[in-house]
């Protein structure tokens, strides 16, 4: 078990760097969201959520926590990263980073499906700026978790 602890740490380490290699590309372009940039910012939105996507499936899969409900599977991993699951992990990330990645959640969902070479600016600009919100709040949670993984692995 300490191993897959261990590389469950490597791998989150690894996906903040490229989550925060995500938050530069985004700067780049979040203070112009129409036209093509909007399309540009809506494609670094979408690979955002992506990554904490993967890394919140890689967490369940660490600890059992599969879903089997196909069609809410998006909604309920990331719900299920809010849950203290007693004696077997704390929760990953808080209320507020939840809300923040719900939006961004939804955002992909349309951006997947759209079929369109242009984005409501309005709800453009309210994804980028829940991601702006986000980059504030997911390294807290994230680091607490790794301390929680470090006393884990210290333990087994």
């Amino acid at each position: 078990m300490k191993e897959q602890i261990r590389l469950l740490q490597a791998e989150i380490r690894a996906d903040l760097e490229t989550i925060r290699e995500t938050y530069t590309a985004l700067y780049q372009v979040s203070d112009r969201l129409d036209g093509e940039m909007g399309i540009v910012a809506g494609y670094y939105l979408h690979v955002l959520y992506g990554l904490f996507e993967s890394l919140f499936t890689r967490i369940a899969a660490t600890f059992g926590n599969q879903i089997a409900d196909k069609a809410q599977w998006h909604s309920q991993l990331l719900r299920r990263m809010t849950l203290d699951v007693e004696d077997v992990r704390p929760h990953v990330i808080s209320k507020e980073t939840f809300e923040c990645l719900e939006v961004l959640r939804r955002f992909r969902h349309l951006f997947r499906n759209a079929y369109v070479l242009r984005f409501d600016p309005e709800r453009l600009a309210m994804a980028v700026q829940s991601a702006l919100r986000l980059e504030q709040l997911y390294q807290r949670d994230l680091e607490a978790f790794l301390h929680f993984l470090d006393d884990l692995a210290g333990e087994a």
